[in-house]
């Protein structure tokens, strides 16, 4: 099969400049440095949306770890008969487990350090169906949660921050005040740390209590339960879930699923993930700007053989195929440069990040800081699909006006002078 001459020629002219003059040369210098740019933006790119993905993932695991997929969550007045409530809920086939829960808040209190904390009464026996870290305790038990006891579960951060171990007794003052004839006085209740969970997500390590159901019932003086926690089948359909629920359950009761729960969070990762995309796609066309130029030098100094062609009967549609054959060469080597480089980065960034921290004494990311303590990456074949044919489409379009200007030679012109 003979190979179209257009294509021949265009692939010479990108190896060209490597055996011939000192222009040819600077030619082939900014050939390469195209294909560096775009190479560079490509494999930026893949590795900075993959880390973002692998972030996303990785804390919308955690905070499910500790959170629930559906909150059926009662109105004004708390909810009396959860079980009929749950029994409805199970109705849906999609709908697993599910488990009461109290909720409030309290000030924590220990010697003369004070914190505010999220408490959440469960039952030890039905919490590991719904809440994932409860099975991973890794001091005591959640079977040490008794009623009338008061004993607590805390989480490894809380317990690294204020030194507390099993055993140890902190004091909870609960919102709601006891009225005496000297006026409203806060309630107080010690309690005894009897278990130390690690959930992995550092804002419900240090902040989140876990006590047993009748003693949350007792501190915050309320009848019944705040509601249940649901586990569905695919937490990826909780919101149509929800919204099923929505018509089966008692109209009184509110319905919440994990996305709405952290909409704010995971709206704010969707517009970064967009910006991202943006402006690290400047890169990429900042190297395409590169392209352009070198395609224009080339047809500059490759008029005599422009004319040449011309006058063997080439027309001006195979010479703008010549010079975007060309450049398109150039773009398809960074780019597949690029996508090789982008998922080796996107599919090794623990150890490349571990390396530049251990090389240059820092951390990446301080737990005090972010929800986690290391880079995770979630490469996705539609990311490195969707940017790769960007890529190639920039480059592409970047042959345009280089070729045209090709096409519009005059070879009575362009051999006057040779």
């Amino acid at each position: 099969m003979q190979v179209p001459y257009e294509l021949s020629i265009g692939l010479r002219y990108t190896r060209a400049g490597r055996r011939t003059g000192r222009r040819n040369g600077f030619i082939s210098f900014i050939s390469a440095l195209s294909v560096a740019g775009i190479a560079l933006g490509v494999a930026a790119l893949i590795t900075v949306l993959s880390v973002m993905n692998g972030f996303q993932k990785e804390v919308r695991d955690r905070m499910l770890g500790v959170l629930s997929h559906i909150e059926v969550m009662a109105g004004r007045s708390p909810m009396l008969d959860w079980q009929a409530a749950l029994e409805l809920a199970r109705r849906n086939p999609r709908v697993l487990e599910g488990a009461p829960y109290v909720a409030g808040q309290a000030m924590l209190t220990r010697d003369t350090s004070v914190r505010g904390v999220l408490v959440r009464g469960v039952d030890p026996s039905l919490e590991p169906r719904v809440a994932e870290f409860a099975g991973r305790i890794p001091q005591g038990s959640l079977t040490a949660l008794k009623p009338g006891e008061f004993g607590v579960a805390i989480g490894r951060e809380l317990s690294s921050q204020w030194l507390l171990g099993l055993g140890d007794r902190i004091t909870l003052i609960a919102p709601q005040g006891t009225s005496t004839p000297a006026g409203l006085l806060p309630r107080l209740r010690q309690f005894t740390v009897v278990a130390i969970f690690e959930s992995g997500h550092y804002e419900y390590d240090g902040n989140l209590l876990l006590m047993h159901l009748e003693d949350a019932a007792r501190l915050f003086r309320v009848q019944g339960v705040s509601g249940i926690r649901l586990i569905t089948s695919d937490m990826m359909a909780a919101p149509a879930i929800a919204r099923e629920l929505a018509f089966s359950l008692p109209a009184d009761l509110f319905i919440r699923d994990w996305s709405a729960e952290n909409r704010n969070w995971f709206a704010a990762v969707q517009i970064e993930k967009r910006m991202m995309f943006i402006i690290l796609t400047l890169i990429i066309a900042v190297a395409a700007f590169n392209l352009v130029s070198m395609l224009v030098m080339t047809v500059t100094d490759k008029q005599a053989d422009i004319a040449i062609l011309r006058t063997l009967g080439a027309t001006p549609g195979a010479i703008m195929r010549i010079f975007m054959i060309q450049g398109a060469s150039v773009g398809l080597l960074g780019t597949f440069a690029g996508l090789a480089l982008g998922v080796f980065l996107a599919l090794n960034v623990g150890p490349v990040i571990a390396f530049v921290e251990q090389l240059f004494a820092l951390q990446v990311l301080p737990k005090g800081v972010y929800f986690i303590d290391h880079l995770p990456s979630d490469l996705r074949s539609a990311d490195v699909l969707g940017i790769g044919a960007t890529s190639c489409l920039l480059a592409l379009l970047s042959t345009l006006y280089p070729s045209l200007r090709a096409a519009r030679v005059r070879p009575a012109e362009a051999l006057r002078y040779e």
